[in-house]
């Protein structure tokens, strides 16, 4: 089969002999030069539990490549967590790095003509920029996610913090369940145990076609994973073989397929800022609406945490992204292409037939529970969609929330602004009892050419946590974690540093949430209410007043983020 691989670097080390030298001077023999070359790239390191396991997969997928008479070089380019960057100017860089992982696996990518590339990534930012550039390299690529991190003690997970964060801050002795917290909370290793953006992105570059069928959000633990990373490893020599490349995986019908798969899910949100970019790297344009209409067409299938009671590895148990495709295949085009080199339609029936569903149900009766405990038939769905994209005068492009985790009370929802410039600032507020029930708190300055996009998830969840603020809200520019939970709206496009309204409302303003309708509006002043003229008028005045704050970041990455970056509604990549 790999002699069948026409080399692609072959001309390159004919012209140049120093290649060939380079080559064993890392170990290659003369046989390993004549093969096919596979980059393996991963992220692994010692940044956070979901990559310190990956050199494991890198090696597995390595002796696939071995197996099929391929010559694997490994790269890897550790990525960063957004938990080691809560609550410290570290969270602005966050964002930035996906761009700039990104970057950095097209240098590898480019460097040689490799004749194929698998990436091996688990989180955030990781698995989005490794999609970023296989889309951007096309040459062809697989990818292989981390899987997910054991349960934790009682159904916990890695951030199931909140309540004991906020008596910490106010004062209060938790320190026997902080202990506790700290040495279960990341039982081993993977990604975090319930539907947030790691977990999401999994789940993504599986229903895009980018991942083997049944792979996201494996059980890190199981050898199972182990045995995907090597198969992964021989199907990358396949589709060199018969030249299959991410842009004849990810086409526009798999962006729409994939959206629908987070729909029912409930992904996070921050997909939103994901999914564009990377179709952008293909060419397909991607906007707000096709969420929203997905959003409104799809039932919501999946119990799994922050919107519901289950962990990631009983949805992989109940059949993972494989099992939401059956239950959605009256909706999803099911003859798109696959790395498998079969379409999705065929991936799903030899899933069925070689036992995948039942061996992972059986495991799941280890819980006393079933298959539609975890995820159910839209049947008995719980409705329609879980995201929602608001639109209104304070944000024109457009807004985000995640409805499946909102409390049917604040649905729809009106009150008196408290604005602030610095999410810390909002969080002494809260944490310090100087924020009114049934306020909405305004975040600005915090979107992708503010400070970068950090997520919001301390502030968040502290909102979330103290029972007297349950009817109140959060609107912003900023981003949140795939964890949080309440009536947080985010992406608010135009940002305010760019001059879009946000930055014009003030205390006291009157801002209405109706996510039923899909509006986000001010409609008042001083606490009482205004006509949608007399707004619209009041908006233009103080807009003639506004003045863009000056940015102080140090020179480097996020300067340059935050000079060139898009609309959150279109991605937040890096413009050229």
């Amino acid at each position: 089969m790999a002699n069948e691989i026409q080399q692609k670097s072959k001309k390159a080390r004919e012209d140049w002999i120093q290649f060939d030298a380079l080559c064993c001077g890392t170990g290659w023999d003369e046989r390993d030069l004549r093969a096919p070359q596979i980059l393996i790239e991963d992220v692994y390191g010692m940044s956070h539990p979901g990559s310190i396991h990956l050199n494991a997969l890198a090696e597995e997928a390595s002796i696939g490549v071995f197996q099929e008479g391929g010559r694997p070089a490994n790269f890897h380019g550790t990525d960063i967590c957004d938990g080691w960057a809560m609550l410290h100017d570290g969270m602005n860089y966050i964002l930035p790095s996906r761009e700039a992982l990104c970057d950095l696996v097209e240098v590898h990518g480019r460097v040689i003509p490799w004749d194929g590339v698998v990436v091996i990534s688990s989180c955030d930012k990781s698995i989005p920029a490794h999609l970023m550039a296989i889309a951007r390299l096309n040459t062809p690529a697989i990818h292989v996610p981390g899987g997910s991190n054991r349960i934790g003690p009682n159904m916990s997970h890695s951030v199931l913090v909140g309540e004991t964060a906020t008596k910490m801050r106010q004062g209060g002795d938790v320190s026997e369940e902080i202990r506790d917290y700290k040495l279960s909370g990341c039982p081993g290793f993977g990604a975090c145990q319930f539907m947030g953006t790691a977990s999401t992105m999994q789940c993504m570059s599986e229903a895009l076609g980018m991942s083997l069928p049944g792979a996201a959000l494996t059980p890190a633990s199981l050898f199972h994973i182990r045995r995907g990373a090597r198969m992964a490893g021989r199907q990358i020599m396949e589709l060199a073989r018969i030249g299959i490349k991410p842009s004849d995986i990810m086409s526009k019908e798999a962006f729409g397929n994939a959206i629908r798969v987070h729909a029912a899910i409930s992904g996070s949100t921050n997909a939103l800022l994901h999914l564009p970019a990377i179709a952008r790297e293909l060419g397909i344009p991607i906007d707000e609406g096709l969420f929203d209409r997905a959003n409104r067409e799809t039932p919501y299938l999946v119990d799994i945490q922050p919107s519901g009671r289950y962990l990631s590895e009983l949805f992989w148990y109940a059949g993972g992204v494989p099992r939401v495709q059956i239950e959605l295949q009256e909706v999803l085009d099911l003859s798109v292409m696959t790395v498998t080199g079969k379409t999705l339609g065929e991936n799903l029936k030899q899933l069925e037939d070689e036992g995948f569903f039942r061996r992972g149900e059986a495991y799941l009766a280890n819980y006393n529970l079933r298959r539609e405990d975890v995820i159910r038939s839209p049947e008995d769905g719980m409705g329609y969609g879980s995201i929602a994209v608001l639109k209104g005068n304070i944000a024109p492009e457009g807004a985000v929330v995640k409805f499946s985790a909102v409390e049917p009370s604040m649905l729809t929802h009106t009150g008196p602004v408290k604005a602030f410039n610095r999410e810390e600032e909002a969080l002494d507020a809260i944490l310090k009892g100087r924020i009114q029930p049934g306020s909405v708190i305004v975040l600005r300055y915090e979107g992708p050419r503010g400070s970068g996009m950090p997520e919001m998830f301390a502030t968040t969840e502290a909102l979330v946590t103290i029972p007297a603020l349950r009817n109140t809200a959060i609107v912003t520019d900023g981003r949140f974690s795939g964890a949080t939970r309440g009536p947080c709206i985010g992406h608010v496009s135009p940002e305010a540093v760019t001059g879009g309204p946000i930055a014009l409302v003030e205390d006291e303003d009157l801002i209405l949430i109706d996510i039923p309708n899909r509006v986000l509006s001010m409609v008042g002043v001083g606490g009482q209410r205004k006509d949608e003229n007399e707004i619209k008028t009041l908006l233009a005045e103080r807009k003639k007043r506004w003045k863009p704050p000056v940015l102080h970041h140090p020179p480097g990455i996020l300067r340059r983020y935050s000079d060139r970056a898009a609309s959150a509604m279109k991605g937040a990549y890096l413009e050229e």
